[in-house]
């Protein structure tokens, strides 16, 4: 069977990343074209984090006229948990033209799997959940028989029209049992350039585990829930090896939620980058909590990491515990102190715009990182994502937007504490201060102009943060009109009801940056839509 495989995320819709170069192939949608050829498919794949317009695609699939198309987003990169507006209308655009063409056509990915109508709607047969390249073999066959259609309820994992769902797929617990992705599917001669260019290094992505057993009310799992896999350290430090050597990786970008998890599994990881001469610089995430368990940060460092991000997320420990987080603002402050005397670089996640999060908050937050000076710093404003508890407890507050339309949009989804263009210049206050902090830290004194900049751009939001704070009111959230259509939260992958209505809700107070400002409430019934 002929089969054409892209992901739909498109990197120029995207200015953020567009504008930070730093591009990494889908591991996802290449998991499934491994596996696909495996069993004797000829696999066609399209590349949109390279391409240079969404229409590509559509030309793409007018000239191949595959049989099969199959659209798989990458459960290994955080940026296609967001859901993006301008990526679900490219989505949507190369499902249509599908139909148009009479090929079959298949999406994988989180907007998919939370909002699924519009892309059944467009042409899609189904919603792929869980594991793709899991599922995907038993999708073909039934195809290949001509009664997918007949059966297409008793093959796990499927989300279909109507709402309905096929039984529920088991994650795949064995992790080597899966082929090692095929870099050659994309044009990694590219990729470098661009890398090099830009930063002077080549960086590739790998996964080594799925899955995060941890409860953050904010986090998303629509694929694995709060289960844990891995790879065996010894696949993992033969890929790295593999990669650094027929690739010319410099350096790799490790993506799974938590790294190293498995109790022994780094101490085992360490001793085979060692034996299997696989030691190159990487950067993971973590958390406080667990770099302070014995001997943690040390097995990283001689594992080859370079950067630990945290998801540190606040300075505040009410804020911590709001969002369920389980560590403390101390471990947090103990962890990169650790970090730093093995000589590594430690980098926060945060987040800003949390539910009752006050001036005073912030203010922790913006001292955690005087204080602490992290190397990297990525700061977003908190965003409800559709089958977490925080999406619940803010859909009262919900506004009229409800996604953002690329990555660094920020614009604020539910009523806050403060308006949306508060937080767009609390990011960019914080950012200036932090620049300011990191330079005199590390006394890099011929950086003097950016010093300056930074002083300039610190000094410029903090006088539009205290007029903000002045005159911007919270936004408003926006009434639904109660009507006798059913709502389609019930195509969720996490709600088998519909969401009900929600009574009257009275606001958080109203903070500026020196006193109560503000009350609001609203009142009446309203019906919050899930897309």
């Amino acid at each position: 069977m002929k089969i054409l495989i892209a992901q739909p995320y498109f990197r120029v819709l995207d200015p953020a990343e567009w504008k930070n170069q730093m591009p990494y192939p889908a591991l996802s949608a290449l998991y499934a074209a491994t596996v696909l050829r495996g069993l004797g498919h000829d696999i066609h794949f399209f590349d949109g984090m390279l391409a240079s317009r969404p229409k590509n695609l559509d030309d793409e699939l007018r000239d191949l006229r595959p049989d099969l198309f199959l659209l798989l987003d990458d459960d290994f990169n955080y940026l296609t948990k967001m859901c993006l507006s301008n990526m679900r209308r490219a989505a949507l655009k190369a499902l249509e033209t599908a139909q148009e063409l009479g090929i079959a056509a298949f999406i994988h990915s989180s907007d998919a799997a939370d909002h699924p109508r519009p892309y059944l709607e467009r042409g899609a047969w189904a919603v792929i959940l869980q594991e793709a390249e899991s599922a995907l073999p038993d999708v073909i066959t039934a195809i290949e028989k001509g009664n997918f259609k007949q059966t297409r309820e008793k093959i796990p994992g499927l989300l279909l029209g109507g709402g309905e769902r096929s039984p529920k797929r088991e994650a795949l617990k064995d992790l080597d049992l899966l082929p090692e992705p095929d870099y050659d599917f994309v044009d990694l001669a590219a990729y470098r350039k661009i890398w090099i260019k830009n930063h002077g290094y080549f960086s590739l992505n790998i996964s080594t585990a799925r899955g995060c057993p941890f409860g953050c009310n904010w986090c998303a799992k629509p694929l694995y829930g709060q289960a844990y896999h891995s790879h065996s350290p010894a696949r993992v430090a033969g890929r790295m090896r593999r990669l650094s050597r027929r690739y010319n990786a410099d350096h790799f970008w490790i993506t799974d939620d938590i790294f190293g998890l498995k109790p022994g599994w780094l101490r085992e990881f360490a001793r085979e980058c060692a034996s299997q001469d696989a030691r190159v610089p990487y950067k993971c995430l973590s958390r406080a909590d667990l770099l302070l368990r014995d001997g943690t940060v040390e097995l990283l460092k001689r594992s080859g990491c370079r950067t630990i991000w945290l998801g540190a997320e606040s300075g505040s420990q009410k804020v911590l515990n709001a969002m369920e987080k389980g560590v403390s603002v101390e471990q947090i402050y103990e962890a990169a102190r650790l970090v730093r005397r093995e000589n590594m670089e430690i980098a926060f996640f945060l987040q800003i715009g949390y539910p009752e999060e006050t001036w005073d908050d912030i203010s922790l937050t913006r001292k955690m990182v005087r204080d602490l000076t992290p190397d990297g710093l990525g700061i977003s404003v908190s965003y409800p994502l559709p089958g977490t508890k925080f999406f619940e407890r803010v859909s009262s507050r919900q506004l009229s937007k409800t996604r953002w339309t690329h990555s660094k949009d920020l614009d604020l989804l539910f009523a806050g504490t403060y308006g949306r263009q508060f937080y767009r210049f609390l990011q960019r206050f914080i950012h200036a201060e932090h620049r300011i902090f990191r330079i005199c830290r590390n006394k890099q004194w011929r950086q003097w102009h950016r010093l300056a900049a930074s002083i300039l751009r610190w000094t410029f939001y903090g006088a539009l943060l205290a007029i903000k704070s002045c005159v911007e009111r919270p936004a408003r959230p926006a009434p639904r009109v109660r009507s006798n259509t059913r709502s389609l939260d019930h195509l969720s992958t996490d709600h088998s009801t519909a969401r009900p209505l929600y009574h009257s809700t009275t606001l958080p107070p109203y903070h500026s940056i020196t006193l109560p400002l503000y009350h609001s409430t609203t009142g009446g019934q309203v019906k919050v839509d899930s897309i």
